[in-house]
């Protein structure tokens, strides 16, 4: 009922740019908080940046100052800007959504929703 479409990973040097999409379409009713995250080989899964309803942010103290978070909510879509790379930025990054949507005729609400991940590796 809810598909969620990560692009913009790829690989960059160290000190480039990239720009994380996160598109969710299907029966969506609303979506609260939007987040990134991303987890390293041998590591665990960690909060990069997020962002409320309402716009309020947070980040990871990591990526202050480098990364931007941001989502139109007209699209549905949050963004990750990521500038200054640096090699251990390099990891699998997952969105994850706090969504409300229609199934069966029914409101569900999951405040977990993950996407399927983009990889993003920093070359030094």
């Amino acid at each position: 009922q809810v598909q969620l479409v990560e692009s913009g990973g790829g690989l960059v040097q160290a000190g480039g740019s990239l720009r994380l999409s996160c598109a969710a379409s299907g029966t969506i009713f609303s979506i609260r908080g939007m987040g990134w995250y991303r987890q390293a080989p041998g590591k665990q899964r960690e909060l990069v940046a997020s962002v409320t309803t309402g716009s309020s942010t947070n980040f990871a103290d990591s990526v202050k100052g480098r990364f931007a978070i941001s989502r139109d909510n007209a699209k549905n879509t949050v963004y990750l800007q990521m500038n200054s790379l640096k090699p251990e930025d390099t990891a699998v990054y997952y969105c994850k959504i706090d969504v409300t949507y229609y199934s069966g005729g029914y409101l569900l609400r999951d405040d977990g929703y993950w996407g399927q991940g983009t990889q993003v590796t920093v070359s030094s």
